[in-house]
């Protein structure tokens, strides 16, 4: 009678694992992308609430999908085009105090676009489908009469830098820098770091980005700076620490900042400094 009572009870309990583990499977895109949070699909703030003079650009992906984009062009001849490449919650509105630094402070030009499913961009977020809107990104810029002249840096954070490093691998003749902050080797490798009761069911992540796979493809001349929070509580800074050794760059840098979690990094007490003189020091401002 105990005996029947306890296996209807784990009976039961796996089943529910069973069902809980299938959810996870299929709703795993809205965790990991989750671009429905906070009203960040309704309220995009634009780039004139920090004064920088834009251009709203909508862009048709290779699969039909219309994403949004701010074109933020500096006149000065001698600089460079930056292209933010955002995290993986909010929406480019939220970045918009960033490119000013780029803008004002660098003189570089900003280019930032939502990703499939992100603010007003068409679409639901996907690995396949942020490669696509990178793809389409790319062709634009290098088509672009004015951003073609200039050269090209990558700046991404988080889910930002899986795509700064997917841009920098396959179109390596367009980029000249790669900026890195708090980025990680793939996301099945994040989730026992986030999650350590699904530690064992990480093979179940269809969302890979393997970032340690597709960084040994950069081109070797081509600069990179790897910013890493030291107390990141997403990603493990060995990740960084992993991916500046495993990056084939002649020219890399990394710097650490003991005080950093994963998003407070960019405020640490010369952050930004670091920024600059990377920039000054490959003539990219």
């Amino acid at each position: 009678m105990v005996w029947g009572a306890v296996k209807m009870l784990l009976e039961g309990a796996g089943a529910l694992v069973s069902v809980s583990l299938v959810a996870l499977y299929f709703m795993q895109n809205r965790l990991v992308y989750p671009s429905w949070a906070q009203g960040a699909r309704e309220s995009v703030d634009t780039p004139d609430s920090y004064g920088l003079p834009y251009e709203l650009v909508t862009l048709k992906t290779s699969d039909g999908v219309r994403i949004k984009a701010y074109d933020m062009r500096n006149t000065d001849e001698s600089g460079s085009t930056v292209v933010i490449l955002c995290p993986n919650a909010g929406n480019i509105g939220y970045f918009i105090s960033i490119a000013a630094i780029f803008y004002q402070q660098f003189g570089m030009s900003v280019f930032i676009y939502s990703y499939r499913g992100y603010g007003h961009s068409e679409g639901t977020p996907s690995e396949k489908g942020l490669k696509l809107d990178a793809d389409c990104v790319m062709e634009h810029l290098s088509r672009d009469p004015f951003h073609k002249t200039r050269k090209l840096v990558l700046y991404g954070r988080s889910l930002g830098g899986a795509n700064a490093i997917y841009i920098a691998a396959k179109f390596s003749s367009l980029c000249d820098a790669v900026i890195l902050e708090n980025t990680f080797l793939s996301i099945p490798k994040v989730i026992p770091y986030v999650f350590p009761a699904l530690r064992y069911f990480s093979g179940m992540c269809h969302e890979i980005w393997n970032s340690e796979q597709q960084i040994r493809s950069c081109d070797p001349t081509m600069p990179f700076l790897f910013l890493s929070g030291l107390r990141d509580e997403i990603v493990p800074p060995s990740h960084m620490s992993k991916l500046y050794e495993i990056c084939p760059s002649h020219n890399k840098q990394v710097f650490q900042f003991p005080l950093g979690y994963h998003n407070d990094t960019i405020i640490q007490e010369g952050y930004w400094s670091v920024v600059r003189s990377f920039l000054e020091e490959f003539t990219l401002i």
